[in-house]
């Protein structure tokens, strides 16, 4: 009768270690604890691997298609899909059985959706304490920067804006900082609604810019007597978020290399190193 004898058995036997039958027993043990924890991560990384797929396609696709997109054996795709089907992960509609994502990831999602602006406020304060001015958190609504939060600075004379309002994209600091995240496509139709021609051609040099930088700057161009520096970031639920720095444009000369460098560092500070954002 064939057996099979872990390496780890074969080495120590060459190597004159094994001294009992319980030393064999042992060894034995835990490299069957090895592998079975071995199996259940690979399992877990292909079910994952199963449901990102589904998630890039929830339209409905059959067990081939899946098994051709994750290039993973139909056996096996079969064998994971029937398991995330009894857990609620995996759905079946349509007279073809056509697979999408099930009800149970919605719950997961639903509960694991995260409050931006809580996660952000100490952020915020940290850097409105190191610049002393006002910080502004703004959420990119697809044609227009709605601000959802605001720490005012120390300065008696800052720039406020109030929770809820609305601000244009082209003109604001928060606003270009979003553009140069967008797909140039999204970027032109939004430019072209917005600016005439020929504002409209500096505006795209200016977003090139940005790309490259990573910061937008509003210089007097939104409204007269403030400048202001931005910075955008995803979420990794699609959302996007802009942090901005107004100040009065006097001022804001003096300050824009200390502004603009306290925004780098809350870049790779808070953003960079939070896995719900996408720098």
């Amino acid at each position: 009768m064939a057996c099979f004898v872990p390496e780890t058995v074969c080495y120590v036997l060459l190597c004159g270690t094994i001294e009992s039958l319980y030393d064999i027993e042992l060894i034995l043990s835990r490299s069957e604890t090895t592998m079975n924890s071995a199996t259940g991560i690979q399992v877990i990384s292909r079910a994952a691997q199963i449901l990102r797929e589904l998630k890039t396609d929830n339209s409905g696709q059959s067990l081939g298609e899946l098994a051709t997109q994750t290039g993973l054996p139909r056996s096996t795709v079969q064998r994971i899909v029937n398991a995330l089907i009894v857990e609620g992960f995996v759905t079946t509609s349509g007279k073809d059985g056509d697979l999408r994502l099930g009800p149970e990831v919605q719950a997961l999602a639903a509960a694991g959706r995260v409050d931006i602006t809580v996660m952000m406020r100490p952020w915020l304060e940290q850097l409105a304490e190191e610049t002393g001015e006002t910080v502004d958190l703004a959420r990119f609504d697809g044609t227009h920067m709605t601000f959802v939060d605001q720490v005012a600075g120390r300065n008696r004379l800052s720039a406020v804006s109030v929770p809820g309002l609305q601000f244009p994209l082209v003109n604001t600091a928060n606003g270009k900082a979003v553009l140069a995240l967008l797909p140039k496509e999204e970027v032109n139709r939004l430019c072209a609604i917005n600016t005439p021609g020929k504002e409209r051609n500096a505006l795209l040099e200016e977003l090139r810019e940005t790309r490259t930088s990573g910061l937008a700057l509003d210089l007097d161009d939104h409204t007269p007597g403030i400048s202001a520096a931005g910075i955008a970031f995803r979420t990794v639920g699609g959302e996007v978020f802009a942090v901005s720095i107004p100040a009065p444009s006097e001022r804001f000369i003096k300050k824009r290399k200390a502004i603009t460098q306290a925004l780098e560092s809350f870049r790779t500070a808070a953003i960079a190193s939070t896995p719900y954002f996408l720098a």
